[in-house]
């Protein structure tokens, strides 16, 4: 909610506080006292004379509600800043309304108490005037409520109030609010002082963005003691106070989207750790329990996902939902009814067009009726006429009749006469068709056996060409058959040698791999029987040495100290050395 809309709510309600006969209009030297209070709990300058300069065209009369809404976006909201107390400005306004609407003797809950309600209301309602708060943001109140006090949610009995709700409206007001808390209608059985602090949390969370508190222990930074303080998280800040009623703060956390918590192993005595790494500084701290200890780490991780993605809090941004949502159904029921409104329209013009049809049909008909009296008329005429013209042509027939009996005696001989003749012409045709068809069935017969000849000549030569090509094949047959069978003779007997040969191939295969695995075995021995001698002559090729007559030449320096060896001695020993490497290479 933006900030004009949120001190808007509660200038309103002081206004129609002010207006006592509920004619919509206040005095203005009301105003004056407004503006002025106005200006001193929003700290801003307040000039006393630009009431009268916005309204010197107006008569001495009182101000509206719209006519006072230009002076004061001009000349007090336009001028706000952050900087001023909430509390003080929303108290400002309760005081002024709370005077006219609220009678204490008729609520169970405190003054303040109702004052925190009214908050909690204007912070709910909807953003049309005069303000209201909707069921389904009652139900969202009452249901917070009720867990803070402890209870169960009793779904039956709010479905019943808002049965009687829907009845009479569909919202409440702010009184109507209050009244129904303070009448305990929803707290049963709940002392005064459960549903007080009921009351308190519910308006911390919502108004005063308190997300989570609670007594912890802090390590501090110079004397590195722990010490209890008592912590309140809001979305971009956890804030630590000597005590729970908050009189001396002791210090802010700030956050932001790169703030770290994570959990710490227990140390010095102190358990359930965990650290806030801000960006100016990092504190330990330390819970009662396992269980408050991630409640706090989850609690504050999520403050930092919604900073670092630029997200309001969450029960802010529940509330946006929900209102987004209702309009989203406010208007597609408008829509609905625009649509319902254009079919009643369709509807009555389709009504209107039937009757016009049905005033077309009935006149049709009745000229229909009309137009069937004439042709039945017409019809009469014409059968009477038509009876008449019919006994006149049965008279003509008659006569025709009997002209035609004797027309027909002498068109009957006459045919008689025809019909025979016809037969005779028809006897000689038939004759004539009988002997050339005979002609023909000679001509024809003689033809095909012609053609037979010729056939059965061309398929005697085909049979005996077929003749010697097969008792050609059969002698190329038989030729072929004998090779082969030589052929196969042949493969046979190769094929057994070569078996026979296989078989002696293995054997001595065998015995090839025995002689090699005893030559490998005796390699092994001469392999150890020469290690062993190396080793030997290793041992004491230094220890040993020959005396021989040698040389006077120049003396050598070896391993074994200087004059050890003369030349002669060490090339006869080099290449003594020389013979046995190469023989164990040999050997190997």
């Amino acid at each position: 909610m933006a900030l004009r809309d949120e001190l808007l709510k509660s200038i309103w309600h002081a206004f129609t506080a002010l207006d006592l006969d509920q004619s919509g209009k206040v005095s203005k030297s009301q105003l004056k006292v407004l503006s002025h209070n106005l200006c001193t709990v929003l700290k801003i300058p307040h000039d006393p004379v630009a009431l009268e300069e916005h309204f010197k065209d107006d008569d001495e009369g009182p101000v509206s509600n719209q006519g006072y809404m230009p002076y004061l976006n001009r000349f007090i909201l336009d001028k706000v800043t952050d900087n001023f107390d909430r509390q003080d400005f929303n108290k400002m306004c309760w005081t002024l309304c709370s005077r006219k609407n609220l009678d204490q003797s008729q609520i169970l809950i405190s003054n303040d108490d109702a004052f925190k309600i009214w908050c909690i209301f204007n912070f709910l309602s909807e953003e049309r005037y005069p303000l209201v708060m909707v069921t389904e943001e009652i139900e969202y109140f009452l249901r917070k409520l009720t867990e803070a006090m402890g209870g169960s949610w009793v779904e039956e009995r709010f479905e019943d109030y808002k049965l009687q709700l829907n009845s009479k409206q569909q919202s409440l007001s702010v009184w109507q609010l209050i009244g129904l808390v303070g009448s305990g209608h929803f707290s049963k059985g709940i002392d005064r002082q459960t549903l007080s602090m009921a009351i308190t949390e519910v308006y911390q969370e919502l108004i005063l963005d308190v997300l989570k508190q609670g007594y912890m222990m802090k390590k501090g930074h110079k004397r590195k003691n722990w010490t209890e303080r008592w912590f309140v998280l809001r979305p971009s800040s956890i804030s630590y106070y000597v005590g729970e009623d908050m009189a001396e703060k002791k210090g802010d956390i700030l956050l932001d989207g790169g703030c770290l918590v994570e959990p710490l192993q227990d140390k010095e005595g102190k358990k359930c750790l965990f650290l806030i790494k801000s960006s100016q500084k990092s504190f330990e701290i330390s819970a009662s329990d396992k269980k408050k200890k991630q409640e706090w780490i989850q609690a504050i991780q999520t403050c930092v996902s919604l900073l670092r993605e630029g997200r309001p809090a969450l029960h802010r941004e529940a509330r946006q939902k929900r209102r987004d949502l209702r309009l989203r159904h406010q208007a597609e029921q408008e829509e609905l009814v625009r649509r319902m409104k254009e079919l009643q329209t369709a509807n009555e013009a389709k009504q209107l067009e039937l009757e016009n049809m049905r005033k077309a049909l009935e006149e049709a008909a009745a000229n229909a009726t009309e137009e069937e009296k004439r042709r039945l008329e017409t019809q009469t005429e014409l059968q009477n006429r038509y009876q008449r013209e019919l006994e006149r042509e049965k008279m003509v027939r008659q006569e025709m009749e009997e002209q035609m009996a004797q027309k027909s005696t002498e068109l009957e001989q006459y045919l008689q006469r025809v019909q025979e003749l016809e037969d005779m012409y028809n006897e000689l045709e038939a004759a004539l068709e009988n002997e050339r068809r005979a002609r023909q069935d000679e001509e024809t017969v003689r033809k095909l056996q012609a053609r037979l000849l010729e056939e059965e000549a061309v398929k005697r030569a085909e049979l005996e060409q077929i003749h010697l090509k097969q008792q050609h094949a059969i002698s190329e047959t038989q030729a072929e058959k004998q090779e082969l069978e030589r052929e196969r003779l042949a493969k046979e007997s190769a094929l057994q040698a070569a078996m026979q040969q296989l078989e002696q191939l293995e054997q001595e295969r065998q015995g090839a791999l025995e002689k090699y695995q005893s030559v490998v075995k005796k390699l092994e021995d001469a392999t150890n029987n020469t290690r062993t001698w190396k080793h030997k002559v290793a041992e004491h090729e230094g220890l040993l040495r020959l005396i021989q007559p040698g040389d006077k030449g120049q003396l050598k320096i070896t391993n074994w100290g200087p004059a050890a060896f003369s030349d002669l001695e060490l090339n006869l020993r080099e290449k003594k050395w020389q013979e046995r490497k190469n023989q164990a290479a040999q050997a190997q």
